[in-house]
């Protein structure tokens, strides 16, 4: 909260469809949707009694279960190039986890990846924020989200995820996508879906568990084997894949096969676009976008924002006054200027309206 000129957290109580309720009696409409995995809105009542139910029967075992294996099956159903796929316990996790897996199956240590990209907190990924130096060079892996969402929605260039794969091939690097939040959300195969690229590895996070900590990466079954117990890598985790976090994935996933969602989703993203694009920038993905503030009291600043640089342009202390000024309006839009707005199912045309007319009353001012 300090990004944006606050010196306390939000303490939420409950969330109940497109909003949540805090412990002060505050009701917001949420555009921050727990980062992502919400695509049916806060307690959900299908994906609560799926956790109920499971949680009847146990927690946790440290064992197998065969939710495992029917959340891995939806999962690799979705994305053509994963064959194989291992549950763990966050996206940090799985990004760490896909980057050992990478330099095992490659037996190449270095990695690569681009500025404003954030990949959790492993140290190897963090050689910016006081994790240590990073090495670059002929790499194991090139690690990439491919629709930025940590620096604000930046969609890559037509040409730059397939040269990437083309760069990879070349150098014998495995390409890692980072599809944590925009794996099932912008597709249900995710941005390899909506963009045409495949990757060797894929990792993946928030909506695969339906809001419950989980994380997942997979691959081909060749780089895939390379996995403990029956190759060489070793990962493990007593979480990983807990019944709680599979049986909400479940539930959400399988009703993540209906076309209609996804329909639905790009037209509520779409109002909620059309009447900020009124006001500033705004950069949109399908159910994620960001509305990037500039220094001009009348103007966004820039035409399109395309990397980090521009990116880190934005004023963000006039984005802090944005934020305050929608909170006290009851709208919950994302804490920093560098974060998505994630639409969900539960956000109707009238929570959209909202937020459109509040924005609306900070740029006229």
């Amino acid at each position: 909260m300090k990004a944006v000129g606050l010196d306390e957290p939000l303490f939420v109580r409950r969330g109940e469809g497109a909003y949540v309720k805090t412990a002060d009696g505050g009701r917001y409409v949420d555009w921050v949707m727990s980062f992502g995995p919400l695509i049916f809105g806060h307690a959900d009542r299908e994906t609560v009694e799926a956790v109920q139910q499971t949680a009847d029967e146990g927690t946790t075992f440290g064992a197998t279960t065969e939710r495992e294996v029917e959340l891995a099956a939806e999962i690799v159903d979705a994305f053509p190039s994963i064959e194989q796929v291992r549950l763990v316990s966050s996206g940090t996790e799985a990004a760490m986890s896909a980057i050992r897996l990478a330099r095992g199956a490659t037996r190449r240590d270095r990695i690569l990846k681009f500025a404003g990209c954030y990949h959790g907190h492993a140290d190897a990924l963090l050689a910016e924020a006081g994790s240590g130096p990073a090495t670059l060079g002929v790499p194991a892996t090139a690690g990439v989200p491919t629709v930025a969402g940590n620096m604000g929605v930046i969609p890559p260039e037509p040409w730059f995820l397939e040269a990437l794969r083309q760069l990879c091939d070349a150098s014998g690097a495995l390409l890692v996508f980072d599809e944590v939040i925009t794996g099932f959300r912008i597709a249900r195969g995710g941005a390899q879906e909506r963009l045409g690229v495949r990757a060797d590895l894929t990792v993946l996070g928030k909506i695969v568990g339906g809001g419950m900590p989980i994380g997942a990466f997979g691959g081909s079954a060749e780089v895939m084997s390379r996995l403990a117990p029956v190759g060489d890598v070793y990962q493990a985790g007593t979480l990983s894949g807990n019944p709680l976090a599979t049986a909400a994935g479940i539930s959400v996933l399988r009703r993540l096969r209906d076309p209609a969602v996804y329909e639905e989703l790009e037209r509520k993203a779409a109002r909620l676009e059309a009447g900020l694009s009124e006001l500033a920038l705004v950069q949109r993905v399908g159910a994620m976008a960001t509305l990037f503030v500039g220094s001009d009291p009348d103007e966004s600043g820039v035409a399109s924002v395309t990397n980090f640089s521009q990116a880190s342009a934005c004023d963000t202390e006039r984005y802090g006054a944005y934020f305050r000024h929608m909170l006290e309006r009851g709208i919950y839009v994302p804490p920093s200027q560098f974060e998505a707005m994630f639409v969900s199912l539960a956000h109707g045309d009238e929570e959209i309206d909202k937020t459109v007319e509040a924005a609306a009353g900070f740029f006229a001012k």
